[in-house]
């Protein structure tokens, strides 16, 4: 498929996202919300592809939420597509990892992106926000219920309640940024993420990613852990080539060919 408002790219086992509006700092028009499930529907359907990487075009931001002038004159229509803000915030059945790499503004509906996203690497000129209440909005696109989740209550609601930005040192210390670095390094830093993901077995990280969300949605551990066995990512690593091969590699003193399978 070709787009016009995001590329998107291979590099061996990893897709490559990049929202692609620089001129205005990558906010999401109704074209590219399409354009981001179709290219998320892509990799969620790849057996090859193993991970994913966002970032935003340009040095000014990842992204800035909404297109709101490009949303006016959209006839009306629902701009979300069937996954949700950016095809992204309502797939809650990816159980493929998927890194946010910001440089730059992460706010409303970016922040949303990201906080959707199971890693985020941030430069250290980056900030997040959700600014939706000072233009009379709400962050409906998962952001009050991902950042309360994220970071715990009162900091999501001080957060929230002031439509403060916060820079990416204070994201790491809320616990909602993994890792910041200086811009120089950045590529390097996000490069390195994909390499030490890419060491583990996809059908174990895909267990693993699911055994966490659906546990976190159970009433206590026990039931996590009981359920575990249930879950569908789970049910499939445990009967998987994968499986077999991590410890005939280790007998064998090799490194272990995962194949997904």
């Amino acid at each position: 498929m070709s787009y016009e408002f995001i590329d998107v790219t291979t590099d061996e086992r990893v897709t490559h996202v990049l929202l692609n509006r620089p001129e205005v700092m990558n906010a999401i028009n109704p074209q590219m919300h399409d354009e981001l499930q179709a290219a998320f529907d892509a990799f969620a359907a790849d057996d090859e592809q193993f991970l994913c990487v966002v970032r935003g075009a340009g040095d000014r931001a990842f992204c800035a939420g909404s297109d709101l002038k490009a949303i006016a004159f959209a006839d009306g229509r629902n701009p979300y597509p069937a996954d949700g803000y950016a095809g992204l915030i309502e797939r809650y059945d990816l159980n493929k990892p998927v890194i946010a790499a910001v440089d730059g503004f992460a706010l409303g509906g970016g922040f949303e992106i990201a906080l959707a996203c199971d890693i985020i690497v941030a430069t250290d000129r980056s900030s997040f926000g959700l600014p939706e209440p000072l233009v009379g909005a709400v962050a409906l696109g998962g952001g009050v219920h991902r950042l309360a989740r994220q970071i715990g209550l009162k900091q999501a609601m001080g957060m929230v309640l002031t439509a403060d930005r916060v820079s990416a040192e204070q994201g790491y210390q809320l616990g909602f940024v993994n890792e910041v670095v200086a811009v120089e390094n950045f590529d390097d830093c996000v490069a390195g993420w994909c390499e030490r993901i890419l060491r583990c077995a996809p059908l174990s990280l895909a267990a693993s990613k699911e055994a966490i969300m659906k546990g976190l949605d159970e009433p206590s551990l026990e039931a996590a852990m009981t359920h575990q066995e249930d879950y569908p990512a789970f049910y499939k690593w445990r009967r998987s080539e994968d499986a077999r091969e991590g410890p005939k590699a280790f007998a064998e003193k090799r490194a272990p060919n995962w194949t997904g399978r």
